[in-house]
């Protein structure tokens, strides 16, 4: 049977990050994909590939510290290998560790110099099974995110800028547009973010970021507030949720925006990046 350490850390309010147990119904096929990713790295346990795989699977089980142990290993083995770095920065941003998040993802933008970019798998394919991402666009997505995590506008900006420069499809490019827009506004720049905009249409080929879609198009006038706010899945979300509470915040209506802030932690995933950024800004309002 396999099990996590529940407690994985400490939030911006200094409250336990709690995970629940692993559930063999609920989370019968994360755990058969966890024993076959042993099951490959007991049988080498010095390939990179099987390392990777073996901290995603963890992590996807919600045990981010034993995700973040493995990667390490990863990196003492092998610290000229840019995926570790860039899987163990995501599982610092979980757990709220920001700075050691930059550090990682810094180190992995010098390893990648002049390196041809990777298809990054998915861990859990969206619909039409097309893994979307690169190994170069998720560094810099992700430190793009840690650095706005921590209110480091000019930095974020940069990072994303890259991140866009390396987005090869419509579904990157919204999600990466989408924080490039929110930077923008937060930094007082309404024309530049106008100008994030302007490539965003309706014909666009969205197979997974279908919330930052929406929220683009509803920043630029084509969709209502309820379109991305209402009941149905994508509404739903973490990200489409943290998206409307900071269009409030950055539009002045700052009151509005800490009441959606709080909504959205009271009730989302804490694992969620739409809610660290609205814990994030929170714990900065109060």
């Amino acid at each position: 049977m396999v099990s996590i350490d529940t407690l994985q850390g400490t939030s911006l309010f200094n409250t336990p990050l709690i995970r629940r147990q692993v559930d063999a119904n609920k989370d019968s096929l994360q755990i058969v994909n966890y024993n076959n990713a042993l099951e490959r790295y007991n049988n080498d346990s010095l390939s990179v590939e099987n390392i990777v795989w073996l901290g995603r699977r963890i992590a996807y089980l919600g045990d981010y510290k034993k995700a973040i142990e493995i990667f390490s290993k990863g990196i003492k083995a092998y610290p000229e290998e840019a995926q570790f770095y860039r899987h163990r920065g995501h599982r610092y941003i979980s757990t709220r560790l920001f700075d050691k998040a930059i550090d990682d993802f810094k180190k992995a933008v010098e390893l990648i110099e002049g390196k041809e970019d990777i298809v990054e798998q998915d861990g859990i394919p969206n619909a039409q099974n097309i893994p979307l991402s690169t190994l170069h666009n998720n560094i810099w997505y992700h430190l793009g995110l840690a650095y706005y995590l921590k209110n480091d506008l000019p930095n974020a900006l940069e990072a994303f800028k890259a991140c866009l420069e390396s987005s090869n499809n419509d579904d990157m490019q919204v999600s990466d547009r989408h924080w490039l827009y929110m930077i923008l506004r937060r930094m007082e720049l309404p024309e530049e973010a106008a100008k994030v905009l302007e490539p965003v249409n309706k014909d666009m080929t969205i197979i997974e970021n279908q919330a930052y879609y929406n929220l683009l198009l509803f920043y630029k006038g084509e969709l209502n507030i309820d379109d991305v706010s209402g009941n149905n899945s994508t509404g739903s979300s973490e990200a489409a949720k943290y998206g409307v509470a900071n269009w409030y915040h950055y539009n002045g209506d700052v009151e509005e925006a800490k009441k959606r802030y709080q909504e959205l932690i009271n009730t989302g995933n804490w694992a969620g990046f739409g809610y660290i950024a609205a814990e994030a800004d929170l714990s900065r309002m109060q």
